[in-house]
């Protein structure tokens, strides 16, 4: 009798249900607790709520609940179906699980809790005892649940990067707030056409709203961009951080060329000076800014692809659109004309 009373408020159990027995079993490491309703009792019908008598029950069915002592703990219950004149036989609901659920409420609530502590499915179901396909779907109803509480609200400035993971062999697309700080549309892969799945998943009058959308370089999401959101050359904003990974790396490709190059003559001047080239100078200690002013006295052609690298950066100093495109313009202009292919191409894209 108190292993009843004791389950009955565990499992939160109110009117009409009521725990009819308690079972352990130590060989499978299982506490089941047997939940019935008395006689009579009517249920709504999951389409219309209207209040009906019980027909009949569906099979047994067994929920996975929080453990206890290290046990599992599995309510089992037999679900009432109820017969509506208007939507015929139905299963009625349960007030401790989602239809079609194998887990009751409160152990999805603590699944959710343990993904989000540990960031992986796999290390999620290793602390839940549950299989990977288990903790998969408990992820998925979530964020589904997620999605259908999210409000049609403005997005004037979004942004859309991609994420790898697996290694890097899997990319995925995200879009998201940049002012709230949240995720608002995920597709797979990394094309123009994952950003186009982004961007279905928004409401016509959130596409409306958007003032800016802030990316790399990728001429995929450009694409992308233009095909889904009105007068999008005007809104795309390629932030800094891209901007200047892509001219650093085209000094550094700058670099190899022409220190394979000098080594072939026997020249090992740029040899150890790939940090110089790419870190800041203000993160430089002094003994490596005397070795970098070294170097760049020479006048190589690794030293200037840096120099309009730097230049560069002066762009987002300007105190007005206007200026900084006419500087753009300006810098443009002087690297197209240089032999500087790894630039030029970088030019050529920021222009597009």
């Amino acid at each position: 009798m108190q292993d009843k009373e004791l389950y009955q408020s565990i499992l939160g159990l109110t009117s009409p249900w009521q725990v009819a027995r308690v079972e352990l079993d130590a060989e499978a490491q299982e506490i089941r607790v047997h939940v019935e309703h008395p006689p009579g009792t009517s249920f709504p019908c999951p389409e219309c709520q209207a209040g009906l008598a019980c027909h009949d029950h569906a099979d047994e069915r067994r929920w996975r609940h929080l453990d206890s002592c290290q046990f599992k703990t599995i309510l089992v219950a037999s679900q009432p179906r109820v017969k509506c004149p208007k939507h015929g036989v139905k299963t009625a609901a349960v007030p401790w699980a989602e239809k079609h659920s194998r887990f009751t409420l409160l152990f999805e609530r603590l699944a959710i809790d343990v993904l989000l502590a540990t960031q992986t499915v796999q290390g999620a179901q290793s602390l839940l005892r549950t299989s990977w396909d288990e903790t998969w779907h408990i992820a998925k109803k979530a964020v589904a649940r997620g999605k259908a509480r999210k409000t049609d609200r403005a997005l004037p400035r979004i942004g859309i990067d991609e994420k790898a993971f697996r290694k890097g062999q899997n990319y995925i697309t995200l879009l998201y707030d940049l002012d709230q700080s949240t995720v608002e549309a995920i597709s797979d892969g990394n094309d123009t056409a994952s950003g186009n799945a982004c961007f279905s998943q928004l409401s016509a009058g959130q596409i409306a709203s958007v003032e800016a959308i802030a990316m790399d370089m990728s001429a995929s999401y450009v694409k992308s961009a233009k095909q889904c959101l009105p007068l999008a050359e005007e809104k795309i904003v390629h932030d800094r951080f891209h901007v200047m990974k892509l001219a650093t790396e085209a000094v550094d490709k700058v670099r190899r060329g022409e220190h394979r190059k000098l080594k072939e003559a026997g020249d090992d001047r740029l040899s150890g000076t790939r940090y110089l080239w790419l870190s800041s100078q203000e993160n430089l200690t002094d003994a490596q800014r005397e070795r970098f002013d070294a170097v760049y006295r020479q006048e190589l052609e690794t030293g200037k692809a840096w120099a309009y690298k730097e230049m560069l950066r002066d762009v987002w100093h300007h105190p007005d659109a206007d200026s900084a495109t006419a500087f753009f313009k300006d810098w443009y202009k002087r690297v197209i004309h240089t032999t500087l292919t790894p630039l030029k191409k970088v030019a050529r894209t920021i222009n597009e």
